[in-house]
């Protein structure tokens, strides 16, 4: 197995049907050898599909991960609401499915498209007065929830049948699909709830291999170390990120903390090193210069940037 301190990078998993992200997150570690690690976004137990797991220093970038749009495959049963919204509730509603006709249902799905506020409900994570809903949802207490700004990119109508229909969505981060499907049965005039719900894409990560827990524990049995393998790079996670490349001199001076002059308008960045050596992440002001975020640990030893700053300085050994 690799020394799990060595390993850097993003597994895009494969979550299964029933097991929580906590859950899953933690039997990845286990295979890789415990090092850090972090999911990037949670799916229900009963969601299966693409969860991104930030292993060592890729922790560093998880956050930017957290808030990329998602993208998502949903059955919704119509007819019937329930305590969760999904399948694992109660039903506590039933109404009559009137006719659907496809093009009547696309124009509905249609004007869901844009951004908009959503109330989360009440089985989910989201803290209020310091604890979480669900477990206030257990208790059988409901209590006010802030609405939160949500954006639907695309919604697409992929199958319709008499009591239900399957879509396919892009969406921001922190979108219940749960609540989506429920104002898209409201609004073609009957109660609905998710039945199936698979998450296939976070942004940058669009319809890419995925790893599954069997076939990882399988490489972790016959040959562990190739487990590193399924990793992908960091700068995987970063792609279409705005850049800026720094020489020698301010690399160093970036290590230690300092700010550097930068190019280009105010905002984050993905600082890179000379021959594209990824650092980490910058923040650029107002004023034109830089100042560290995230720096990943090989950017701040101070030892390796002495040997770039020999390296590039030295015109023989250029």
């Amino acid at each position: 197995m690799p020394e799990p301190k060595s390993l850097h990078g993003i597994l895009l998993l494969d979550k299964p049907l029933g097991l929580s992200s906590n859950h899953a997150l933690q039997r990845v570690r286990r295979l890789f050898g415990q090092p850090p690690a972090g999911h990037t976004g949670s799916l229900d137990p009963l969601a299966t599909g693409m969860l991104p797991i930030c292993i060592g220093e890729a922790t560093k970038i998880a956050g930017l991960l957290l808030g990329a749009r998602k993208t998502y495959r949903a059955q919704i049963r119509l007819g019937r609401r329930t305590s969760t919204g999904d399948a694992e509730g109660e039903v506590v509603e039933e109404r009559p499915v009137p006719p659907l006709e496809r093009s009547a249902v696309e124009q509905t799905l249609a004007n869901l498209i844009g951004p908009g506020e959503q109330t989360p409900p009440m089985y989910s994570a989201v803290h209020v007065g310091g604890v979480r809903l669900y477990q206030l949802a257990r208790q059988g207490i409901e209590v006010e929830r802030p609405a939160r700004r949500i954006e639907i990119h695309l919604i697409e109508l992929l199958a319709l049948e008499p009591t239900s229909l399957r879509i396919l969505v892009t969406c921001s981060t922190g979108t219940y699909i749960r609540v989506l499907a429920e104002d898209v049965a409201t609004a073609l005039g009957t109660a609905g709830f998710v039945s199936e719900l698979r998450r296939i894409g976070v942004d940058p990560f669009e319809n890419e291999p995925m790893w599954t827990l069997e076939a990882l524990e399988a490489t972790a049995a016959e040959a562990p170390e190739t487990l590193a393998r399924a990793l992908l790079a960091i700068e995987r996670g970063l792609v279409g990120r705005e850049e800026i490349h720094l020489d020698s001199e301010r690399m160093r001076r970036l290590a230690q903390g300092q700010q550097v002059a930068a190019e280009g308008l105010p905002g984050p960045r993905i600082v890179f090193g000379p021959g594209r050596r990824l650092l980490g992440l910058g923040e650029v002001g107002e004023d034109g210069r830089m100042r560290p975020r995230r720096l990943f640990s090989w950017a701040i030893d101070s030892r390796a940037c002495a040997q770039n700053v020999a390296v590039e300085s030295d015109p023989v050994r250029r």
